[in-house]
């Protein structure tokens, strides 16, 4: 059984060496390795919300409804999703960031293979919520390593476009489902299938990229491993020189971190609620908010479109095509100015603006002013700001806590703003669209726009200015301790303090020297 790591205080620079470096090679793997699995998300969000009227259709091979399969299957797979992010939430603040986000996209190929097989509606709905605990857990994981990896000056636009990357998958969940629903191509039993299996070979690929992934230092200074950070640091440091052939500037600060193995969940607790009120109530609201209103739509709009407009299952998915890469260029076209303009003022304009755009499209839905190519253009106009709004929800609350509870808080926030909004949203789309009344599918549409406009007020009066800044700088470590604090630590964890010269790459990480009390 492994020894457990010795823990003491120590003064490192490390933060501030990361968040120093310009962008380089090294951070490009980081994107593609964490990044993509954003792709798989999508890709599964949206092949089921294509295929759920094939799944209903007699031949199809599994016994299940058009409702069951876009109501409580998706509810199934939000459920998972919540459940798994706070599951893989704790471990990942507990055990570290790279074992959780291996782990987690292991379940994901596992479940997503299996839904592939599915005959029956029970196997469906056990396999989405399998599928969704993996991809919750990636959530933890992963926003909490991009985050602790990269540094801050572009933090904001790499965090919005990682998780705008979602509409790349659901753009080719949308293509896809057109081939794989094409009964000239694949038999009905057959086609919907494939559509599963292409999230496994995907999966895999990004299963190989993401072994070459580091660990956070920030986490293995705080768990006793500073040496190893130390050495990754290094590494990290000689290799953006070597790509980019610059000398980097001094480290900003240094900080005494006291270490520890574990946080318990009263600490956690009180430092959300307590020490961070305001930050936790803007959590909820942006969770709440892009939840209901992304997990209606992308379940919800091939229903949509065949149950008003007569659109065939087959071609659905060109519809959701246009939809998923309006959002994807919202994300990618507006995350640079989070860095520039502002986190407050680009959260607040985004939700305000998608809400109100929606609102409009709502009214002109029940007015019957819109064909199925006209309410596809005016969701693409709302959701452009949306997906900036919603990918900034989870750049939010994995920057406005202390790194010790930063996975964690991530995973609270996405579960309970996700049981508010995606598992009620998806239900009461379904059972509104189901009644073929327009105006009760506009309200539907009015609630998800209201929860919107109700969280962009929400950021204009709690938003945080976090851009440009440190992590360390925008919520302190509960392990950080100042000169005053270390005057009450005992003569035994002095006596184990030794000294390490810094070099001129930067400093080290090093234990804090013996004060007098």
């Amino acid at each position: 059984m492994m020894a457990r790591t010795e823990l003491k205080t120590v003064t490192t620079d490390i933060p501030a060496r990361l968040d120093r470096l310009p962008w380089s090679r090294w951070h490009w793997k980081i994107l593609i390795g964490l990044g993509t699995v954003w792709i798989l998300d999508g890709l599964e969000v949206t092949i089921v919300g294509n295929v759920t009227t094939r799944l209903s259709e007699s031949g199809s091979g599994i016994d299940i409804t058009d409702a069951q399969a876009s109501g409580t299957g998706a509810a199934m797979y939000v459920l998972g999703a919540c459940l798994g992010a706070l599951f893989f939430g704790y471990l990942t603040d507990r055990l570290g960031r790279k074992k959780l986000f291996m782990v987690t996209l292991i379940l994901y190929l596992a479940a997503t293979a299996g839904t592939g097989l599915a005959t029956e509606a029970w196997m469906f709905f056990i396999l989405r919520f399998l599928t969704g605990a993996g991809i919750g857990g990636e959530y933890a994981a992963i926003n909490s390593a991009v985050d602790e990896l990269i540094p801050a000056s572009h933090r904001g636009r790499v965090d919005i476009i990682i998780n705008g990357s979602f509409w790349l998958g659901a753009v080719g969940g949308s293509m896809l489902s057109i081939v794989a629903l094409d009964t000239s191509i694949f038999p009905i039993d057959i086609g919907w299938r494939l559509t599963f299996a292409l999230g496994l070979v995907l999966g895999l690929a990004i299963l190989l990229v993401r072994r070459t992934v580091p660990e956070s230092p920030r986490w293995l200074v705080i768990h006793g491993r500073e040496e190893e950070a130390e050495r990754l640091v290094s590494g990290i440091e000689g290799e953006v020189r070597a790509a980019t052939d610059r000398e980097f500037p001094e480290p900003s600060g240094s900080m005494k971190i006291r270490q520890r193995h574990s946080i318990g969940f009263g600490e956690i607790a009180s430092t959300m609620f307590r020490t961070y009120p305001k930050r936790s109530g803007l959590g909820f609201s942006l969770f709440i908010g892009q939840a209901f209103l992304y997990n209606s739509i992308t379940f919800g709009y091939a229903t949509i479109l065949s149950t008003f407009y007569d659109v065939p299952s087959g071609s659905t998915g060109y519809y959701y095509a246009v939809i998923a890469a309006g959002n994807f260029l919202g994300a990618l076209l507006l995350s640079r100015l989070f860095d520039t303009w502002g986190r407050r003022q680009m959260i607040a304009s985004t939700y305000l603006l998608s809400g109100a755009l929606l609102l409009a499209t709502a009214w002109m839905f029940n007015a019957g002013m819109l064909t199925a190519v006209t309410l596809t253009a005016c969701w693409c106009v709302a959701l452009f700001f949306a997906s900036a709004g919603a990918s900034s929800a989870y750049l939010t609350v994995s920057e406005v806590f202390p790194m010790e509870t930063r996975a964690l808080a991530i995973a609270f926030f996405y579960a309970i703003g996700t049981a508010a909004g995606g598992i009620s949203g998806p239900l009461l789309f379904s059972k509104m669209v189901e009644t073929g009344e327009p105006i009760d599918t506009a309200i539907a549409f009015g609630i998800g726009a209201s929860l919107m406009v109700a969280a962009g007020i929400v950021a204009v009066f709690l938003g945080v200015a976090a851009e440009g800044k440190g992590l360390e700088a925008i919520a302190r470590p509960l392990t950080q301790q100042d000169d005053e604090e270390d005057a009450d630590e005992s003569t035994a964890d002095e006596s184990r303090a030794t000294s390490a010269r810094p070099t001129s790459a930067g400093g080290r990480t090093r234990p804090a020297p013996p004060r007098s009390s």
